[in-house]
């Protein structure tokens, strides 16, 4: 399953444009609010010049990137969280998503409606982490009072589930996000399941009109010419000399989701690149490739890219032991180019 990554925001801030720049996809695009309704959904290559570095000694029939998936979430108002504007059913498409990338508005096109009348983008950052962290609540409450019977029975698992969640509910009553507690990873274990909101990692995205930002965690893009550059061909770029910034917008939500990146041969006929979490085993890599290859998997042989592309040739690794032959145990590093044996 690909990593997914919810565009949100408030309406008219930018979010179909956006969708529409990364995967020059047509949608419908409008200066009211709720143009979106149903999600717009699309998979993004991650760009990663070491495809091609690996291509170059494999000489592949095919190169496969890994992929994230954008998916287009209609604008979020105040009172969200009790349904105004639809906002429980886009709250819960929020709840699938791997991380949160916000749109929010800092350009001043008078044509474009905004919902609260001024472009302030603090407030409207404001609005959007109040309405997650108030469903947030609601959802711990309504979860708290389900637990209740089996804490009663003597339930421990129930009981644990019960204190950290206690917690959260004093958390975001103060108005905080469940990531700013530092839970432990034993605690986000027992609450992995309910998939809460305000703890999800966020980018923010500011849509301007001014210079571009680029920093890790805000970014600062003009996203109408972004989407203008998406419609124009390769040759059309380099005569007019201008310059897309998404891929490094895609490069941040793959790296604030925690992500690397492995690659697999396939005997040489396709060179593709993989995502999977950091620290994950080399078993879970073997699953991201094929179901049969984590039932049926004996030992993994392994070599970094940069090793294999100084080598040349994986044939002549192999024969020259340079290739590392790994356990279940092994944890996948990034860059790591990994032949499953089964």
């Amino acid at each position: 399953m690909s990593f997914s990554v919810g565009i949100v925001g408030l309406p008219n801030a930018g979010k179909s444009t956006l969708f529409k720049a990364l995967t020059k996809k047509s949608v419908e695009i409008a200066s009211y609010p709720f143009t979106t309704i149903s999600p717009n959904i699309g998979e993004v290559p991650v760009p990663d010049p070491r495809l091609k570095e690996i291509a170059k000694i494999v000489n592949p029939q095919k190169i496969t990137p890994t992929t994230i998936k954008f998916i287009d979430i209609a604008g979020l108002v105040k009172e969200a969280h009790k349904g105004e504007g639809l906002g429980n059913q886009f709250l819960a498409q929020i709840r699938e998503c791997n991380i949160i990338l916000e749109v929010v508005r800092d350009f001043k096109n008078l044509n474009v409606e905004h919902i609260e009348k001024s472009i302030d983008p603090q407030r409207d950052m404001e609005i959007i982490k109040m309405e997650l962290i108030l469903k947030d609540l609601e959802t711990t409450e309504k979860i708290l009072e389900k637990l209740e019977k089996k804490v009663k029975s003597d339930n421990k698992e129930a009981k644990k589930k019960q204190e950290v969640l206690l917690r959260i509910k004093k958390t975001l009553s103060q108005g905080k996000k469940i990531s700013e507690m530092n839970l432990k990873p034993e605690e986000e274990s027992l609450i992995k399941e309910f998939r809460f909101l305000t703890q999800k990692p966020v980018i923010y995205l500011l849509n301007t009109d001014d210079k571009v930002l680029l920093n890790p965690n805000t970014l600062k893009l003009n996203l109408k010419l972004e989407e203008e550059i998406s419609e124009l061909s390769r040759e059309e770029i380099k005569e007019l000399g201008v310059k897309s910034n998404l891929d490094y917008l895609i490069r941040a939500c793959y790296n604030v989701g925690d992500l690397i990146t492995f690659f697999t041969i396939a005997g040489g006929k396709e060179v593709r690149a993989w995502s999977i979490k950091k620290n994950s085993s080399i078993i879970e890599a073997a699953k991201k490739v094929h179901s049969d290859f984590q039932e049926k998997f004996i030992k993994g042989e392994v070599i970094s890219w940069q090793e294999l592309v100084k080598i040349s040739s994986w044939n002549k690794a192999k024969e020259t032991g340079q290739l590392k032959i790994v356990g279940k145990d092994y944890k996948v590093k990034d860059g790591d180019v990994i032949e499953f044996k089964i």
